[in-house]
């Protein structure tokens, strides 16, 4: 069986290596873009991520803009999209309803929240 793929985007080179090495280090395979343009080449392959990690605050369109683009698409709907940021709980929660995606880990993140969250959404994904 092939490791599950995660596609990470952030436009902080420090959070992507993090994030990273906190995943690959839990078995999984780790894909990284640092903008949401960057992202598509990933997203819209043959072999689309099983899990998406977008930063709110993206350079060009920020994450959760890029996350309401990817449900409307029949391609990329179906994957569980987390979001990733610094902001106020109170102001992830309201981002994450308006983007219709699945949840959010806050910024800063200890390795165990972030393999724990990625966890849990795929444990939940079809």
């Amino acid at each position: 069986m092939s490791k599950q793929k995660i596609l990470l985007v952030d436009d902080s080179e420090l959070v992507l290596a993090m994030a990273r090495d906190a995943l690959e280090g839990a078995g999984y395979e780790v894909l990284t873009a640092t903008n949401g343009i960057e992202a598509n080449s990933v997203i819209f392959s043959k072999d689309k991520p099983d899990l998406i990690i977008l930063d709110v605050m993206l350079p060009m369109l920020d994450g959760n803009k890029k996350a309401k683009l990817l449900r409307e698409k029949e391609f990329s709907k179906q994957i569980p999209i987390l979001l990733l940021s610094s902001k106020s709980e109170d102001e992830l929660k309201r981002l994450t309803a308006e983007a219709g995606v699945d949840g959010f880990i806050r910024k800063p993140f200890t390795n165990e929240v972030i393999v724990s969250r990625v966890r849990e959404f795929l444990a939940k994904s079809p």
